[in-house]
């Protein structure tokens, strides 16, 4: 990532894959720290990077010893020149909707020897009750037996394709290595509309339709007032206008 005349392509190409080798370098260092993404800010003096995570204290170590070696291995391995790069640690608001921290959650559940089904329900659980319109976790792989196969746990409601997709829905993708083979962890959750844009998107959905009475319509009162009251009122048949019909009323 040194400063070095490139194509806007190669350039293009370049940010990609430095993205990429950084996100999964954190992703396997800082796992049990809780680690949710990561952010790449370029500046004209220096490259900045933000780290996601629940725990950023762990991130930052003793003394900030820890995020001071993690940016010394960034620098070494990308080239950087010295202080044109600085890392920095923020935390997730609420882990609860965030895919990352809750797979990563899900996958030390399994590595700790949980069964599947109660990993997986509570996980759910958490995320709804956190404030989320849905969750979907999927794990594949063998979950028991020699066969391989996918199980699917689902709450509330999920989108699958559209824009809203993009906005609403965070995704998050793991693997654990089991004695009996490589599991696949996938968490979805669909975050719900907040005009604050802190829990979720400030983009409403597009399928929700809101109504608004005018204020010209008077008052449910008014309008019955208005109706005008029939003038003779129609009377109900006598019991006995029934019988010289057909041989007299009917009796039961």
């Amino acid at each position: 990532m040194s400063a070095v005349s490139m194509t806007k392509k190669r350039k293009f190409v370049a940010d990609g894959i430095f993205y990429a080798e950084v996100n999964e370098f954190f992703s396997r260092e800082l796992g049990e720290d809780g680690y949710a993404g990561v952010e790449v800010r370029v500046t004209p003096m220096r490259t900045e990077v933000i780290i996601r995570a629940t725990r950023t204290q762990n991130v930052l170590g003793e003394k900030g010893r820890r995020i001071r070696e993690l940016t010394s291995l960034v620098q070494k391995r990308f080239k950087f020149a010295e202080g044109t790069v600085e890392l920095y640690a923020e935390k997730v608001n609420n882990r609860g909707l965030c895919a990352s921290a809750q797979c990563e959650s899900l996958r030390y559940k399994l590595l700790g020897g949980l069964a599947v089904r109660r990993a997986c329900y509570g996980i759910l659980r958490f995320v709804m009750e956190s404030g989320a319109k849905g969750c979907e976790v999927i794990v594949s792989g063998k979950i028991r037996g020699a066969r391989a196969k996918a199980m699917k746990f689902m709450d509330g409601y999920m989108l699958t394709t559209g824009q809203p997709v993009a906005e609403y829905v965070d995704k998050a993708v793991r693997h654990v290595l089991l004695r009996q083979g490589v599991l696949g962890l996938k968490v979805k959750i669909l975050l719900d509309w907040d005009p604050s844009g802190k829990q979720g998107p400030k983009t409403p959905f597009p399928d929700k339709v809101a109504a608004w009475l005018s204020n010209r319509l008077p008052n449910p009162a008014e309008q019955c007032s208005a109706i005008p009251r029939a003038v003779a009122s129609v009377a109900a048949p006598a019991s006995d206008s029934m019988a010289g019909w057909r041989g007299g009323p009917r009796r039961c």
